[in-house]
């Protein structure tokens, strides 16, 4: 039976945002270390708080697990001279081995008989490793950001203020700069400032409880939520639900209480957003609700002490929150002075990017763009469109998005709204910024859909154009998620659009911006998108090889793409498959760098050759017709009827016949049916069993 190991990591305050993660690397990195180590072990846990890091690992053994340890030596064919001694080969691999010849021993392989060092190493005692690979271990747990302090080298989130580190209750002693590990652990900073002496995890959890310190994130985010219901209930609304705020909050208090406040009525004549952005984002408060979702003049903070007064707590909160929602209000009504096609014009004085004008030229060229696309796709709403783009970045300027970022596009919709544009015009405005993230909502309305494509099409061309393209893990321009909500929108809403005529007319209209070839700009966008979409397809499952292959054949208009990995999936299971995929394999390799020509029927020499022709035209014909209707499925069927003809030719013909003619027309009769093939995919790319 093992032993507990118990650490704690006693910090100043470290960001909330860094803790889920470092619990994360925590119990990773600890078990690469038992791993690397022999050491065996049962459940890690992992808890933090904004002062600590806390590990405890169950049932670790005392020891290390015995190795056996072979290494091959020389031949034995070298080991021994012509009179059977041991050669200077020999005598030299077992004193580098620390041992004398006699102890060697030879094995067979099937290399032939070997010369071979079998040593059995006895593990060592876990409590005497334990120093140094707590020493490594601490130093090793990543933050986003770390620093240095004072005059040590150590880097970390926060300086470390103590370390408890116990193994079966007994202190494992080490030295990390000037802290020295221990058995006391300190409690809350303001409500019990002391160490104290705990013997175990259970005892720790005990003793910090005691101290004013519940460790368990788990427990912290229930007891914050009981709190949260509790208190709202009290003035008979419900806390708005956030689990963002939710774990933030989690992760800055040790011990969470839960104070009510009030803010006046009239706020509420503001947007819900600006109330809601105000109280979470700005001050970490949980707006209440009705149970219809209506704001109710409340507000929930979360307070990492028990407060002596909680009414005293609440009117100091409320001062904040009123002077917060004062200048809300004042923003909202300075706004709403000046028109939003007004502020379109201002967009002149704005500056998008140095290299790709200002934010009204930006404006002008995804306007042009997407009414281009509606003009394509949905004609009947091109006006809407147009009238969505012009005023997709109007309140950009406004004092209430300057001071709450968070609010673009969502102001836009407000504004829209109160100066009487069309409603459609006024959601598709607040749309077009989506998604937001990955996996993000995605807009609804065409509008939003197309101006959203229109712009994120224009940020990405442009940056591409002018040479700042996302490098390793820097993207700073968020192209990459830019991309990806072009795809996701593209694929929700079923567009027929081909990616590479709407790169070519966003080339088109940043003409005179670009600082690199179009072509290039054209072939990387390209690839960086073809990239993204292969990545997605990946992640929901699509076999790798699969995607490899349809997209290796033209990823351009993304919607024919997936049905055309559909339909290759459920091909998949078709008896011909696999055999196609292995004959074209061969026929890749034999086509390789040939580019076709006319197939010239006199030249057929075999009955093979005729036959393969014969049904290439007659099931072609078919093919083509349905996979310009998009039945990929059908369409691959119909194209597994040339596996016979095909075994047949290859049974019968040699391609690389001496006559050149009849060479090169069966090579060309071998491109005509590839080609036919890649219309749906390459099919070389496929994974076969042979």
């Amino acid at each position: 039976m093992g032993k507990e190991l118990l650490l704690e990591i006693g910090t100043e305050e470290i960001p909330a945002a860094f803790l889920p993660t470092a619990e994360k690397d925590m119990a990773e990195i600890i078990r690469r270390e038992f791993a690397a180590l022999r050491i065996r072990h049962g459940e890690v846990k992992t808890m933090a708080a904004p002062r600590r890091l806390c590990l405890c690992v169950e049932e670790v053994a005392e020891k290390q697990d015995d190795q056996v340890v072979e290494k091959l030596g020389p031949a034995v064919r070298v080991a021994f001279d012509e009179q059977g001694q041991p050669t200077k080969a020999a005598l030299g691999f077992a004193k580098g081995q620390g041992l004398v010849f006699s102890e060697l021993q030879r094995v067979t392989t099937d290399k032939g008989e070997y010369l071979l060092v079998r040593k059995e190493i006895i593990g060592e005692e876990t409590k005497n490793l334990l120093p140094d690979m707590l020493v490594r271990f601490i130093p090793s747990i990543p933050f986003k950001k770390s620093m240095r302090w004072s005059h040590f080298e150590l880097r970390f989130a926060r300086p470390i203020h103590w370390i408890v580190a116990l193994f079966g209750g007994e202190t494992v002693d080490f030295q990390i700069e000037n802290i020295r590990s221990g058995n006391r652990t300190f409690g809350h900073r303001f409500m019990s400032p002391k160490f104290a002496a705990v013997r175990d995890f259970k005892d720790y959890l005990a003793v910090t409880r005691e101290n004013f310190v519940i460790v368990d994130p788990g427990e912290r985010k229930r007891i914050i939520r009981e709190e949260t219901a509790k208190a709202a209930a009290a003035v008979s609304g419900q806390a708005l639900e956030n689990d963002g705020l939710l774990q933030e909050v989690t992760y800055l208090t040790e011990y969470p209480s839960v104070v009510c406040g009030s803010y006046d009525e009239n706020y509420l004549r503001l947007p819900k957003e600006v109330l809601v952005t105000s109280m979470m984002s700005h001050q970490k408060y949980f707006p209440v609700i009705d149970a219809a979702g209506k704001l109710l003049p409340f507000f929930l903070t979360v307070n990492n002490t028990l407060p002596r007064d909680p009414a005293v707590v609440a009117r100091g909160n409320e001062k904040v929150i009123r002077a917060r929602l004062a200048d809300a209000k004042f923003f909202f009504e300075e706004d709403r002075k000046i028109s939003l096609d007004r502020r379109v014009e201002d967009l002149k004085k704005v500056v998008f990017h140095t290299l790709l004008g200002t934010s009204y030229e930006k404006v002008m060229r995804f306007r042009a763009l997407a009414t281009a696309i509606a003009d394509e796709i949905r004609p009947a709403l091109k006006e809407t469109v147009d009238r969505t783009a012009v005023l997709a970045k109007a309140d950009l300027d406004t004092q209430m998005v300057c001071e709450f970022t968070e609010l673009q596009g969502i102001m836009g919709r407000e504004y829209a709204l109160l100066a009487g544009e069309n409603p459609v015009v006024a959601a598709a405005i607040c749309e077009h910024y989506l998604p937001i993230a990955a996996g993000g909502a995605l807009p609804e309305t065409d509008e939003g859909a197309i101006v959203s494509i229109a712009d994120k099409l224009d940020t990405i061309v442009g940056f591409f154009g002018v040479n700042l393209i996302p490098t390793g893990t820097a993207d700073p321009y968020a192209l990459r998620r830019q991309a990806l909500g072009i795809i996701n929108i593209i694929l929700h809403k079923k567009y027929p659009l081909t990616l590479t005529e709407w790169i070519d007319k966003s080339l088109d209209i940043l003409d005179g911006k670009l600082r690199r070839p179009a072509a290039e700009v054209r072939a990387d966008v390209l690839e960086f998108f073809r990239a993204r979409f292969e990545n997605l397809l990946i992640s929901q499952g699509h076999p790798y090889d699969v995607v490899d292959a349809v997209l290796a054949a033209g990823a351009a208009h993304l919607v024919d793409a997936v049905q055309k990995i559909e339909a290759m999936e459920a091909f998949k299971s078709h008896e011909d498959f696999q055999p196609l995929a292995i004959a074209f394999k061969r026929v890749g390799n034999i086509l390789k760098d040939f580019r076709g020509g006319a197939v010239d029927p006199a030249l057929f020499e075999a009955e093979a050759e005729k036959a393969l022709y014969e049904a290439c035209r007659a099931i072609g014909e078919i093919a083509v017709r349905q996979i310009a209707g998009g039945d990929y499925a059908q369409a691959l069927i119909q194209l597994a009827r040339l596996r016979k003809p095909v075994d047949a030719f290859f049974d019968a013909v040699l391609v690389m016949a001496k006559d050149e003619k009849v060479k090169l027309n069966r090579l060309s009769l071998l491109k005509e049916i590839s080609d036919l093939f890649h219309r749906i995919a390459d099919f070389s790319k496929i994974v076969t069993e042979v």
